[in-house]
């Protein structure tokens, strides 16, 4: 029962996720993601692939955003902020564009 709830929130967390972005912003992300400019971490946080500044600094934004999320998640269901990370990164790599890069938590990138 706790791992369904558990479940059901982190889906629901994309949602929120999303809508809390912003629909400019979430455009930029999936532009950012097919280009391979950024990819999805096994931690549910983004990682820059290319090292320009802007980048960098809408990773950094991004992974502040989802990182207030998971704390309050895990907060809300009695758990560490890293494993709803990870239940989110799976629910990500699920609906992410194609071309999306991935990065195993062994340092090894997929597509």
């Amino acid at each position: 029962m706790l791992r369904r709830t558990f479940l059901t929130l982190a889906a629901s967390m994309l949602l929120v996720t999303a809508l809390g972005l912003g629909p400019a912003t979430a455009q930029s992300l999936d532009a950012l993601r097919s280009s391979g400019a950024v990819g999805e971490r096994y931690d549910g946080l983004l990682a820059a692939r290319d090292n320009t500044a802007g980048t960098r600094q809408f990773v950094e934004s991004v992974n502040a955003q989802r990182l207030n999320i998971y704390r309050e998640r895990a907060t809300a269901q009695g758990v560490s902020p890293e494993q709803v990370g990870r239940v989110y990164a799976r629910e990500i790599r699920q609906s992410a564009p194609r071309g999306t890069w991935f990065l195993q938590d062994n340092g090894a990138w997929t597509q």
